[in-house]
């Protein structure tokens, strides 16, 4: 058998067009009706904001809404703000930083995020090469890093590669602080195991080195993980309840895409694999009666006056042309969430088009 990682991982498709970046006839963008309603200022409405994939938004403690996700030329990084969540929908964005002429980060870039480590902006992002002789199968992940206080008009740099415990396919990289321990959680192919991507939780020594050896979180193993791919990746973090949930995306990246979730308590050894359970069903899926296809790769927020927010793209058709990854139409979408009687999040299903009720 052929290595996995140059036969399989579904985000070698995308990889595989890089020799060609500017051929992309897929990038038909959809509007549509229930888009074009007109909103009332203030108003939240979805999508939040159209071909923007892979987004992730959060209320930073300077009263800012930040939003960056991936763009469908996936050639850019990008970051636009708001005092409110509405006002992302029309707020400005800028471009922080391009992909290279030649090398490493050449090729198609995408999944950036966007964090405050000890002090100094940080945007974690997926990059390969473009061709011309180079592997354009090396997919891995890299930051770049602001030189100021304000990420919307500091310069930014490369600050270099993530060091993963293999090299090996890696990318959709996110952070956050638990119990004054800051760690950084990815998805990967692990030499050795079958599988696309799988989940990993390690502690950071700087923001570019883990302090300890990963933990291996979520293997994709269940019917509803491996339909089209074998993929767990895009974990993101929420503590609530006394209790951590590690929500992540599974399958292809069509109208099978989903989220799944781990949870742990709170007070558990986080990097202890038994800590976590995984949900035995997806906890976020498509919504044929909404009409909203492909919901997944997460963030969380809150909403001024302090709500919960599930933040995902998902497109609102269901039939693709070619590949799915280069269908233009995944808009970031948002909506508010709830709780169960034993602390778990409810996510529901996706709503649909139009001002949020």
């Amino acid at each position: 058998m052929k290595d996995i990682e140059t036969t399989v991982t579904r985000r070698m498709l995308l990889a595989a067009a890089a020799v060609a970046p500017l051929a992309m006839p897929a990038l038909a963008l959809r509007a549509g009706p229930a888009l074009a309603r007109r909103v009332a200022p203030g108003v939240i409405a979805n999508p939040l904001v159209r071909n923007r994939a892979d987004a992730q938004v959060f209320r930073h403690t300077d009263g800012w809404y930040y939003m960056t996700g991936s763009v469908p030329e996936y050639d850019r990084l990008v970051l636009r703000r708001s005092r409110t969540l509405a006002g992302l929908a029309t707020a400005e964005e800028r471009v922080l930083w391009r992909h290279l002429a030649s090398g490493p980060m050449s090729g198609f870039i995408w999944a950036p995020e966007l964090h405050l480590v000890d002090g100094r902006w940080i945007m974690y992002f997926a990059a390969g090469p473009s061709g011309g002789g180079e592997d354009v199968f090396r997919i891995r992940t890299y930051a770049v890093a602001c030189d100021g206080k304000d990420p919307m008009t500091g310069r930014w740099s490369v600050l270099g590669q993530f060091q993963a415990p293999w090299d090996s396919f890696n990318l959709d990289s996110t952070s956050f602080v638990h119990h004054g321990t800051r760690y950084f959680c990815w998805a990967q192919r692990e030499p050795g195991i079958e599988t696309n991507s799988n989940l990993y939780l390690a502690p950071l020594a700087t923001p570019l080195t883990l302090a300890a050896p990963p933990a291996r979180l979520s293997v994709p193993t269940l019917d509803w993980e491996i339909r089209g791919f074998k993929v767990n990746e895009a974990p993101a973090f929420l503590e609530r309840n006394g209790k951590v949930f590690i929500t992540y995306s599974a399958s292809a990246t069509d109208s099978r895409y989903c989220l799944g979730m781990v949870t742990a308590n709170a007070q558990a050894d986080l990097m202890k694999a038994e800590s976590w359970t995984k949900s035995p069903v997806p906890v976020f899926a498509t919504s044929p009666e909404h009409h909203i296809y492909g919901p997944g790769h997460n963030s969380f927020t809150v909403d001024e006056h302090g709500r919960d927010m599930l933040v995902y793209h998902a497109r609102d058709y269901d039939k693709i042309v070619g590949d799915p990854l280069f269908d233009p139409n995944r808009h970031t979408r948002i909506q508010p969430f709830t709780y169960r009687a034993d602390g778990t999040p409810d996510f529901g299903q996706p709503r649909a088009n139009g001002p949020l009720t």
